[in-house]
C-alpha cells in the first residue's frame, strides 16, 4: 500500500533515492522497480534484514535490473550519515510525528538532498489523527509513538524553514481512518475483535482487488478524512558543485 503517489513524484532509472524510515520497505520497492538506486534507511535495526532479503528476492526473480540496485541501512533521521547534496529524491513517509527534533530531521533531509530534487512527506492527517487521540490513550502514549501531530500549514512552513519549497500536496487512504478509530475505540492491540477483523479484510480486499466502487469512494473521502497528508518539496537548486550520487553507490554495492 503506497502513500506517495509516484505519478506525482516521478523517479527515471539510476535516480540515487533515500527512503527514511523505510519501515517493511513498500516505497523502497516501488522506487526500485522504477529502476532506482535505493537506499533503505531505519533507525530500527530489526526492520533491516527482512528489507534486504526482498530485495535479494527482487533481484532473483528479474523484477529490477540495472542501473538499479537496492540496500538497506541504519540512520538517525537527525545526523545522516550521507554527504551534503547526495540524493535525487527522498521518501519520508510516516516518520515525522515520531521525531521529537522534527526541524532537525527536516534540515538533514534538506542537506543531503541535491538541489532541483524533490522530497515527498508523508505525517497523519490533522482531523484523523485528532479524532484518534481522543479515542485512545494508548494509540500516541507509548515508547516512540507520536509525539505530535502536524496541520498542513505547520509542515509546509516547517518544510520551507528547511529550505524545501512546498509544490503540491493531497492526501491518502480514506478508507483508513475509520479502521484506526474503530481500534482505538475497541483497544489498539485488540486485533480479534470481530469488527476490527471484518473492517481488516474489507482492507485487504480493496488493496488486491482494487475494485471500482471502494477507489470512488476513496476518492471522495480522501480530501475530507485521507488518514495521510503527502506533501511533495523541492529544494531550490544554486550553483554549488556536486559530486554524482555523493560518492555514496561503490562498485561492490548490491546490483
Amino acid at each position: 500500500m503506497l502513500t506517495v503517489d509516484f505519478a506525482k513524484f516521478p523517479i527515471k532509472a539510476g535516480d540515487l533515492v533515500l527512503d527514511l524510515g523505510c519501515g517493511g520497505g513498500r516505497h523502497s520497492y516501488e522506487a526500485y522497480r522504477r529502476g532506482a538506486v535505493v537506499i533503505a534507511a531505519d533507525l530500527d535495526q530489526k526492520e533491516l534484514p527482512p528489507v534486504n532479503e526482498m530485495f535479494a528476492a527482487m533481484r532473483a526473480e528479474g523484477e529490477t535490473a540495472p542501473p538499479a540496485s537496492a540496500t538497506a541501512v541504519s540512520a538517525d533521521a537527525t545526523r545522516l550519515p550521507f554527504p551534503d547534496d547526495s540524493f535525487d529524491a527522498i521518501i519520508v513517509a510516516e516518520i515525522l510525528e515520531h521525531v521529537p527534533d522534527d526541524a532537525g530531521a527536516m534540515a538533514e533531509i534538506a542537506r543531503v538532498l541535491r538541489p532541483g530534487g524533490t522530497v515527498a512527506v508523508t505525517v497523519p492527517a490533522w482531523l484523523p489523527e485528532r479524532i484518534c487521540w481522543a479515542l485512545s490513550r494508548e494509540y500516541h502514549e507509548v515508547p516512540g509513538g507520536h509525539v505530535r501531530i502536524f496541520t498542513r500549514n505547520e509542515l509546509a512552513t516547517k518544510l520551507t524553514a528547511a529550505g524545501l519549497t512546498p509544490v503540491g500536496s493531497h492526501h491518502a487512504h480514506g478508507l483508513h481512518s475509520a479502521y484506526w478509530w474503530l481500534k482505538c475505540a475497541v483497544g489498539v492491540d485488540d486485533d480479534k475483535h470481530p469488527a476490527v477483523q471484518a473492517y481488516h479484510r474489507l482492507l485487504v480486499w480493496d488493496l488486491m482487488s482494487k475494485p471500482a466502487l471502494t477507489r470512488w469512494s476513496e476518492a471522495a473521502l480522501n480530501p475530507v478524512i485521507g488518514k495521510s497528508l503527502v506533501i511533495y518539496a523541492r529544494k531550490v537548486k544554486t550553483t554549488k558543485p556536486t559530486v554524482p550520487n555523493g560518492g555514496l553507490v561503490p562498485p561492490h554495492a548490491p546490483r
